[in-house]
C-alpha cells in the first residue's frame, strides 16, 4: 500500500529563491576539484567552507533585496550509497557528511532570520546513475530502495523538503517519490530536458509528470520542476494543459549550450543574465503556480538578481488570460 505524500506549504505572496550552479561556481571561480561532481566532500575542507559561506551570503543578499524567501539545497546531490562507495565513504561517514551539509546551510542562513519571509533547507537527491544517460536499467522498486537511505538521513537532519535534481526517467522518479513519502518528506522532483525538449529516456515532460503521478499514486511528489536546461530547451515542452499546475520550480542553466557541450568547456559559461531574467519573468507571468525560482549550471548572484527582479515584476502585474 502506498504512503501518502507530504506537502511543502504554499503561502500567498511568498516566492522562493533557490541557489544555482553551486558546483560550477565553486569549481571554476574558486578552483576546487570535485571528484565525481561530489560537493559534500568540501564540508571537510575549511577553506572551501569559507568560500561557500561567501557564495551563499551573496545569494541570500539577493533574496533579501528582492523580498524572496530562501530555499537552500546544495551539497548532497552525490550523497547516495553507490556514489559514496565509489568515493571511499562508509555508510556511517556518508551519514555524517549529510548532517554537515544541512548544518552548514542552517548556519550560513542564521544571520538572515528576520530579513527573509521564510528560510527552508532542503536535501538534494541526484539520480543513481548518470543524469545525462538513459538509465533504463533501474526499476521503481530498485529506486525506492536505493534512495530510501538518503531520505532516512535527511529526515534525521530535519530537512524541510527534498529536491530531486536532474531526473531523466519515470521509474526512478516513481521510486524517489515513494521513498520521500515513506520518510514523510515533501518532494519537488525536477526533470532535466535535452535539445529535443524531452527527457533523455524519451518521454515528453507532460508524459513524464503524468506517468509519475499515475504510478506513484498517493505517494506522488508535492510538485515538479525543471533544472539543468535553458529555457530554449524546456519552454517548448510546456504544452498547454492543467498538468502545468504541477510545476512549481524552474531552475535553468545560464547558457543556451547543450549540457554535453557545457561539460566539455572546462570553464564557466554564464550566458546573458539579463536575457535569462527576462525569460524567467515571462514564464512567471504565464505559470502562476510556480513559486520556486533559481538556477543551475553557470548561474549565481548576478543571475539571481535578474531572475528575482523580473519574476517579482511579473507577479505584481495582472496574470494574463
Amino acid at each position: 500500500m502506498s504512503v501518502e505524500s507530504t506537502l511543502f506549504p504554499r503561502e500567498d505572496g511568498v516566492l522562493y529563491l533557490a541557489e544555482g550552479g553551486v558546483e560550477t561556481e565553486i569549481m571554476y571561480r574558486h578552483g576546487y576539484e570535485l571528484r565525481d561532481f561530489a560537493m559534500f566532500e568540501l564540508m571537510a575542507n575549511p577553506a572551501a567552507r569559507t568560500d561557500l559561506s561567501d557564495m551563499y551570503r551573496r545569494y541570500l543578499d539577493v533574496a533579501a533585496g528582492h523580498g524572496f524567501a530562501a530555499l537552500m539545497a546544495g551539497f548532497d546531490y552525490r550523497a547516495s550509497p553507490d556514489w559514496a562507495a565509489k568515493l571511499g565513504y562508509s555508510p556511517e561517514r556518508l551519514r555524517e557528511m549529510q548532517h554537515l551539509c544541512i548544518d552548514f546551510l542552517r548556519d550560513v542562513a542564521r544571520p538572515y532570520q528576520g530579513q527573509l519571509p521564510r528560510i527552508a533547507v532542503a536535501g538534494c537527491v541526484g539520480p543513481r546513475g548518470d543524469a545525462y544517460a538513459q538509465n533504463h536499467d533501474i526499476t521503481a522498486t530498485e529506486a525506492e530502495d536505493y534512495h530510501a537511505t538518503q531520505m532516512e538521513t535527511l529526515k534525521e537532519c530535519g530537512a524541510d523538503m527534498v529536491w530531486a535534481a536532474t531526473i531523466n526517467n519515470v521509474p526512478e522518479a516513481v521510486g524517489i517519490s515513494r521513498a520521500a513519502a515513506a520518510a514523510g518528506l515533501p518532494l519537488n522532483l525536477s526533470f532535466t530536458l535535452d535539445r529535443t525538449h524531452k527527457l533523455k529516456s524519451g518521454p515528453s515532460l507532460r508524459e513524464a509528470i503524468e506517468a509519475t503521478d499515475a504510478e506513484a499514486g498517493a505517494s506522488r511528489p508535492d510538485s515538479y520542476g525543471i533544472n539543468c536546461s535553458h529555457p530554449v530547451e524546456f519552454e517548448p515542452a510546456l504544452e498547454p494543459g492543467d498538468w502545468t499546475a504541477r510545476i512549481r520550480s524552474l531552475r535553468p542553466n545560464a547558457a543556451k549550450l547543450d549540457k554535453v557541450s557545457l561539460c566539455k568547456l572546462g570553464h564557466i559559461e554564464e550566458g546573458d543574465p539579463e536575457e535569462l531574467g527576462q525569460m524567467m519573468g515571462d514564464l512567471a507571468a504565464r505559470y502562476p503556480d510556480a513559486d520556486i525560482w533559481g538556477g543551475c549550471c553557470g548561474t549565481w548572484d548576478k543571475h539571481f538578481d535578474r531572475i528575482a527582479h523580473y519574476v517579482r515584476k511579473a507577479r505584481q502585474a495582472p496574470v494574463p488570460a
